[in-house]
């Protein structure tokens, strides 16, 4: 059987059946709609795959325009807008069932030397990531088990989550929390070495947890929830070459949240701090019953 890292880099592996036309899987799952992060980061590959390959993705812009049926494929239709000199431009149609689900712009660029950097450091200092409990750690320790059906997630999750503060399983521990969260992650086994499966499956890692930290002044992150959330648009910025199955660190924060909306970014670092990535996204929150 294979493991959870290798299942992720298979679902990424895209089937190629017309010129810029791919179809991807979408597992059967219990989930009501197809994970956000795994259409994003398909799109991402179908994009890639219309590429020379020697220019990196730097951005990508996002939007979520219908939920996605778990178990029905999925077909990415790529446009090539622009094949310039240092950029190149993809716009990519996921579509299921006839119907358009999905749509992102991914902007390649050569790369070249610039004549400056700076960065901000992450916002706080952290406990490294072999010292933190991993998620279903944290879950088995609070219930005394994991349910069945978070048990079987559990065996199918793609990457390591370790929260940098505690889980919170009571209103009363959320009352005065900042909109803020940071984990540290990895995905559970080598993704390889090809540079754009590593990119494709941080940004199905960036959908994961970034709408927490819009939760977190609201309700615990696990536990019974009193919101529906569902990711509206995304956006990333790809800064530094990285690998996706070495620990990174999410330093995410939600600035605002209103009218039903929140809006979260996030700061991707590495271990020894260098930023990598730069994600928004803004989630849609409708309260339950």
């Amino acid at each position: 059987m294979t493991n959870p890292a290798e299942r992720l880099v298979d679902l990424l592996d895209l089937e190629q059946i017309e010129v810029d036309i791919f179809r991807g899987r979408s597992p059967q799952e219990s989930l009501q709609r197809v994970f956000g992060g795994q259409v994003a980061g398909q799109a991402l590959v179908a994009a890639g795959r219309t590429t020379e390959g020697d220019r990196p993705v730097h951005s990508l812009h996002a939007y979520f325009l219908r939920p996605g049926r778990p178990g029905v494929p999925i077909v990415y239709q790529v446009e090539r807008v622009r094949d310039g000199r240092s950029f190149t431009t993809r716009r990519v149609t996921a579509v299921q069932q006839g119907r358009t689900i999905f749509n992102l712009t991914a902007s390649f660029h050569r790369p070249e030397q610039g004549g400056f950097e700076h960065q901000l450091p992450p916002a706080r200092t952290v406990p490294d990531p072999e010292s933190l409990p991993t998620v279903t750690d944290e879950i088995r320790e609070h219930l005394g088990a994991l349910p069945e059906q978070l048990e079987r997630m559990a065996r199918r999750q793609p990457f390591d989550i370790r929260y940098v503060d505690r889980l919170r399983w009571d209103p009363d521990e959320v009352k005065g929390a900042e909109p803020r969260s940071a984990v540290w992650m990895r995905a559970v086994g080598p993704l390889g070495d090809d540079p754009l499966v590593h990119t494709c499956a941080l940004t199905y890692a960036s959908d994961m947890t970034l709408l927490d930290a819009v939760r977190i002044p609201v309700e615990p992150l696990w536990g019974p929830r009193g919101f529906d959330m569902a990711s509206l648009d995304h956006a990333m910025w790809f800064h530094r070459p990285f690998r996706a199955d070495e620990w990174f660190l999410y330093d995410q924060e939600s600035p605002i949240a209103t009218g039903g909306r929140g809006l979260a970014r996030g700061r991707i670092y590495d271990l020894h701090g260098r930023m990598l990535v730069s994600v928004v996204q803004e989630g849609l929150f409708r309260r339950l019953g």
